[in-house]
């Protein structure tokens, strides 16, 4: 079968073969972000309110190049690492990840097609962000590294 195609309702035996490569992926959030004020907090607030924190411009760097699946010797053992101004911030390895690549394709095609070329943001280990109380100011540098892929280094900039 060719990798990376087109695909729904998906069962997790054949996920991998709808795969064509995988890269780095740096899903910058802005946890604190309130777009108006509210005149009461409702239960669904702080959900949008993250949600909307994903959208901004520059908002998901990735790469620095993707690499096919059949380049990789298992695609739940490869390590990674996230470093803020080389601190070490998450290390760990795919084989830790809550849902195996192929649950998570088998679950997403249920409700929708997937297109070559779209991208599945998977998550990562704890250790970054709000979850540890670091913030992100103008001027860190953030690595996101997958071995054997490579890694993906970008500035933080104010907008």
């Amino acid at each position: 079968m060719q990798a990376g195609k087109r695909g729904k309702h998906i069962p997790a035996a054949q996920a991998l073969s709808y795969v064509g490569g995988v890269t780095c992926l740096n899903d910058i959030s802005e946890r604190e972000l309130r777009l108006w004020e509210r005149p009461e907090d409702r239960p669904w607030d702080k959900f949008f309110d993250w949600l909307n924190g994903k959208w901004y411009d520059h908002g998901a760097p990735m790469g620095p190049c993707a690499v096919p699946l059949a380049d990789l010797a298992d695609v739940h053992d490869l390590t990674l690492t996230t470093r803020v101004n080389g601190q070490v911030r998450q290390q760990s390895t795919t084989g830790h990840m809550i849902f195996r690549i192929p649950q998570i394709i088998e679950y997403l095609s249920q409700f929708l097609t997937l297109e070559v070329g779209d991208v599945i943001a998977t998550g990562t280990p704890s250790g970054v962000g709000h979850a540890c109380g670091c913030r992100l100011t103008p001027g860190d540098v953030v690595e996101v590294e997958i071995e054997p892929i490579g890694v993906l280094r970008n500035p933080v900039v104010s907008e």
